[in-house]
């Protein structure tokens, strides 16, 4: 009887244990988790101080939101986990109900300083308030961010380039032999894991991501970084539609007026509103592209190509006209001389008109229709011989220079065309 009591009152203490152990607040309480006793936990927590933290990281990409390259700045949308062995918390979760992890607030534990190294500007969002314990003592926080870092752009294949953006994770001020940072997953891992997160990739390619990590020499102490490397690139389409193949319409255009007569201003005025336009392409570009690249893009080598050979064949249309108006300026003096001749032979008979009526009545008068018969013959005579001499200009000789030159200059201008789109086709597709 006393035995079955006493089974009785220790199945009954035993399952009131078991309720009473069944609450997050048991475990916090068997870990001191209290507001009293944080300021336990906010130092590096290992018990003997050389004994360095091993602080994992881990890394995925789950957007690109922005990639400017007129500040070079790449913004990314990320969420990185970190997780370290906490000698001081653990507990036996069959003793807790099975609890082998639980969420407490951030600020009651001790957190490393890992920072971004290109990151210019924090992120507004606020930090994840919990971090999770585990029952083995690991400490584990997950961050979700939106990072606007630095990257250095390499435009020099702009639209058709590739641009590798680093994020480089290092403690401020914790030496390897305080915190050792290294990475869990692979490339490959990481790689796979970003392609089935992510989201958004704006106008860009996402093609992998690379980690590796680094050892420096910093102030007579080893400091280990975690650099995430992240591949991608552009898609081009929209460039090409909206930039390469205006220019090389316009380029077209320029080759088309070739058929417009020079004889009027028509021609002149289309080649110069041809290439205002290509000066307007090229302010767009500017806006684009930033200035500290070290070497000249393709694109504005391209768009100085047309440019030039433009304004070449702007220059050759001027010197067409001007051929062609040499001929002109003869053709006026000729048919000026003419109404001059005219006027004068009119003039003659005139006189012998006025001879014959008035030839008894004035003596005077004879004398001058005299002189002016004279005058008649010498003109008539100097045209002659000026004839004979062949010193009359041909009309038609520098119209027809002018079109020889035209008919050169447009073949040349048609294989110049043809070997600059070929060497930028060559040195875009080199360089991909």
């Amino acid at each position: 009887m006393l035995g079955g009591v006493l089974l009785l009152l220790l199945v009954l203490s035993g399952g009131a244990s078991a309720e009473r152990n069944c609450s997050y607040q048991e475990v916090l309480d068997h870990l001191n988790l209290t507001e009293r006793s944080k300021l336990f936990y906010m130092n590096r927590p290992v018990k003997n101080y050389k004994t360095p933290t091993e602080v994992h990281l881990d890394l995925l990409l789950y957007a690109i939101l922005e990639v400017k390259e007129k500040d070079q700045k790449f913004v990314p949308y990320v969420w990185t986990t970190m997780w370290w062995q906490n000698d001081f918390i653990s507990w036996v979760p069959d003793e807790f109900c099975g609890i082998s992890y639980l969420s407490i607030p951030n600020e009651l534990m001790w957190k490393p300083d890992i920072t971004i190294v290109e990151m210019t500007e924090r992120d507004n969002a606020p930090p994840s308030p919990y971090i999770t314990l585990t029952s083995q003592g690991n400490v584990e926080i997950v961050n979700d961010q939106v990072l606007t870092s630095t990257c250095r752009m390499q435009i020099y294949n702009f639209p058709f380039d590739t641009q590798s953006c680093n994020l480089t994770f290092k403690s401020f001020i914790h030496s390897d032999e305080e915190i050792k940072l290294v990475h869990h997953l692979s490339s490959a891992e990481i790689t796979e894991e970003s392609r089935d997160v992510m989201r958004i990739q704006s106008e860009w390619l996402f093609i992998n991501i690379t980690v590796s990590s680094i050892t420096e020499n910093i102030y007579l102490h080893n400091q280990t970084s975690v650099i995430y490397t992240v591949n991608m690139k552009r898609r081009s389409a929209l460039y090409i539609v909206n930039f390469i193949m205006p220019i090389l319409f316009l380029l077209c255009l320029d080759l088309s007026s070739f058929m417009i007569s020079d004889s009027g201003g028509e021609k002149l005025g289309f080649k110069i509103t041809v290439l205002l336009a290509i000066t307007v392409m090229q302010l767009i570009l500017n806006e684009i592209l930033p200035s500290s690249s070290d070497r000249i893009p393709l694109i504005a080598v391209y768009c100085i190509g047309v440019f030039s050979l433009m304004m070449l064949s702007l220059l050759e249309t001027v010197l067409v006209m001007y051929l062609i108006e040499k001929d002109s300026a003869p053709r006026e003096d000729k048919a000026e001389k003419d109404r001059c001749l005219k006027e004068t032979e009119e003039e003659g008979r005139s006189l012998r008109e006025d001879k014959r009526a008035f030839q008894n009545s004035n003596s005077r008068l004879m004398e001058e229709s005299h002189v002016s018969e004279k005058l008649l013959d010498e003109i008539k005579a100097l045209t002659l011989l000026l004839k004979s001499r062949g010193e009359e200009p041909n009309p038609e000789y520098w119209t027809r220079v002018a079109h020889r030159v035209n008919k050169a200059f447009f073949v040349f201008y048609l294989i110049s065309v043809a070997l600059f789109l070929i060497y930028m086709f060559f040195n875009w597709n080199y360089d991909l």
